[in-house]
């Protein structure tokens, strides 16, 4: 049998590779890199950076042992052990933010380790809302090791919290951290009540001004999002995102979107629905019904299709 070329030049697996001299890139290629690298003017990103810019590494290394002491820690002496920690990680990263004139790093520090066990509490609502909501769970202690919309939630209500006393910048890091672990991205300025169920996970998009009640269900590809205009900067500061009354179930694939928009309680929004405009209470919304074309596959010809209608029972 003929070598094949490319295969000889591979190395089997766990084979230490040959040692071989670092790569020498030309004098003259590195100089002008460094050179059009180096400075802090010309672009917005080398401007901020050399403005200083705090590192997300150290935010996430704060946050993990965080949400581990929601989820996880009951015994008092690991948790005064690690209480510690947790406020003395949060207020070296407020340090480096600038916050508002009317607070400081020591107060807000105190105020958010003063409302961890309500953030626990909440945490719980949400665990016990998984269990009710999806006949798969087979315990909490499944639901609190296992869902991505757990550890989504645990992060969204720590940052929550801190966007609430005006911190810039680290509850951001914190959503888009949980975005990337979860699929799940929720802005740290939306308002999430109590009880609530994502199910699935990916793809669920919740804007900042979003305004979600209590016992409400997302299962997953959800958007409650914004409506677009050629000049976003008019909608900063106001509320673009919808209000999701209680009691509001909304299937995969849908999309809500606009401040304006109200989805009364009790109502159900089934899959791949797109909504601008609001709902009453206790309404159901549906797409209309897809037709599926059926051929038997023995028939060559199209005159022996039928069609299935489907019929949504939501």
């Amino acid at each position: 049998m003929a070598s094949n070329p490319v295969m000889g030049s591979m190395r089997r697996v766990g084979e230490t590779p040959p040692v071989t001299e670092p790569f020498s890139c030309p004098d003259d290629v590195l100089e002008a890199a460094v050179e059009g690298l180096a400075g802090c003017e010309e672009t917005v990103l080398s401007e901020t950076v050399c403005g200083g810019i705090l590192d997300p590494n150290q935010v996430v290394n704060w946050i993990n042992p965080t949400k581990r002491l929601l989820r996880f820690r009951v015994d008092p002496a690991e948790l005064r052990s690690e209480v510690p920690v947790v406020a003395d990680g949060l207020h070296k990263l407020l340090l480096q933010v600038e916050l508002p004139e009317s607070t400081n790093a020591e107060d807000l520090t105190i105020q958010f380790i003063s409302r961890l066990v309500d953030l626990r509490a909440m945490l719980s609502q949400d665990v016990e809302a998984a269990y009710a909501g999806d006949p798969a769970a087979n315990g909490y202690d499944e639901i609190v090791v296992a869902y991505p919309a757990i550890r989504a939630l645990a992060i969204h209500r720590i940052a929550h919290e801190l966007y609430g006393y005006g911190v810039p910048l680290l509850p951001r890091i914190m959503s888009e951290y949980a975005h990337d672990r979860t699929g799940i991205d929720i802005h740290p300025g939306a308002k999430i009540g109590a009880h609530f169920f994502i199910d699935h996970g990916t793809g669920i998009v919740i804007g900042e001004t979003a305004i979600i009640g209590d016992h409400v269900r997302l299962y997953q590809g959800v958007t409650i999002g914004a409506t677009s205009i050629r000049n976003s900067d008019a909608l900063r500061g106001k509320k673009r995102h919808p209000t999701i009354e209680n009691d509001v179930t909304i299937y995969a694939g849908a999309t809500i979107l606009g401040g304006n928009t109200v989805i009364g309680a009790g109502t159900v929004i089934g899959g791949n629905v797109w909504l601008t405009s609001s709902v009453p209470p206790g309404f159901r919304v549906m797409a209309e019904a897809p037709r599926q074309l059926l051929r038997s596959a023995k028939s060559k010809s199209k005159d022996a299709d039928e069609t299935m209608e489907q019929n949504w029972e939501i």
